[in-house]
């Protein structure tokens, strides 16, 4: 699951930043479509713990190596999607966080979360999640599969893709 919408303010750390009103409103709507008794993981940046924690309703796991992909201070601006467009589809910027080892600490997460018999919902981030579908060939396209993401969204990961989790 993506984080909801946070609560943007360009002065501060984007890592730190809480969720916005509609951000709380809509994770909340995201509950009914979770599967039921899952183990929640949760990075631990307070959008992502937050849309889980208000989506559930239940207490959360926080594994810090759900954080977005690091990287150097971006400034906020118009076209901030331009360089995370170029790392998901492989072509990270200078000084970012190799794709590879983004790939690695994701896969590490769920095989230490992972319990047999129950779903593992994880919360965190965009390019990180989306970088990782890639490292396992689930989806086609990187680039326009994070361009598609919506705040917050939902998938169910699957041995041969994914499957946005709507409720219609």
């Amino acid at each position: 699951m993506r984080h909801a919408m946070p609560l943007i303010d360009p002065d501060t750390d984007l890592a730190t930043w809480p969720l916005s009103a509609d951000g709380v409103a809509a994770a909340r709507a995201l509950g009914p479509l979770l599967p039921a008794g899952a183990v929640l993981v949760s990075s631990d940046e307070p959008k992502a713990h937050a849309t889980l924690s208000l989506a559930t309703g239940r207490d959360v796991v926080i594994d810090a190596r759900l954080r977005e992909v690091a990287r150097p201070r971006e400034l906020f601006s118009d076209d901030f999607a331009q360089a995370r467009r170029a790392y998901v589809a492989g072509s990270p910027p200078p000084g970012w966080e190799r794709p590879a080892a983004v790939a690695r600490r994701i896969a590490d997460v769920i095989s230490a979360h992972r319990v047999p018999g129950r779903p593992l919902v994880l919360a965190g981030h965009g390019m990180a999640f989306t970088t990782w579908l890639a490292a396992g060939l689930l989806v086609a396209d990187p680039a326009r599969f994070w361009s598609d993401l919506r705040l917050p969204d939902a998938f169910e990961v699957m041995a041969r893709g994914v499957r946005r989790l709507d409720a219609a």
